[in-house]
């Protein structure tokens, strides 16, 4: 169990409940937010500067590969969550999108386990379904099954 003290024994307690109030997503107002980069490199802000150029040229390259699998064979959508994540290492901006995208990723994945939404899905799936079989049915009673090569010339 959590008590808020990395010694052993001890427990914290605060004394103002609204001093220590977590969001939603689980992070404090403002804590986890910034540079992830080490010590020594913040403290030199040439140094810094090149590192956040590198940051950001890395999780550029990550994005664009993962745009270019979009439609190309490939995990295109976590590929860019890849380099979001990559991003999100050194700049606030992507920290809030990543949070964003989580909040909003858990959110439909509770919507899709709702007995109600699941069972909206299976009959439209299902009347899809039936749909399809319904059309190459027709396609194939009327134009019959001819395969688009000559076996019989070989």
């Amino acid at each position: 169990m959590n008590t808020g003290s990395d010694e052993p024994g001890e427990v914290v307690v605060a004394s103002d409940g609204a001093a220590d109030e977590t969001r939603a997503d689980g992070a404090r107002d403002g804590q986890g937010l910034g540079s992830k980069a080490p010590e020594f490199i913040k403290a030199r802000r040439a140094l810094h500067l090149s590192w956040q150029v590198g940051v950001f040229v890395i999780g550029l390259a990550v994005v664009v590969a993962g745009i270019i699998m979009l439609p190309l064979p490939g995990p295109g959508w976590v590929v860019i969550f890849g380099g979001m994540a990559i991003w999100a290492t050194e700049f606030v901006w992507a920290q809030l999108v990543l949070r964003w995208t989580k909040r909003k990723v858990t959110e439909a994945a509770q919507r899709a386990l709702d007995p109600a939404v699941r069972r909206r899905n299976i009959v439209l799936t299902s009347i899809g379904l039936v749909i399809v079989i319904a059309l190459v049915g027709i396609y194939i009673w009327k134009f019959g099954v001819v395969m688009p090569w000559k076996i019989k010339d070989q």
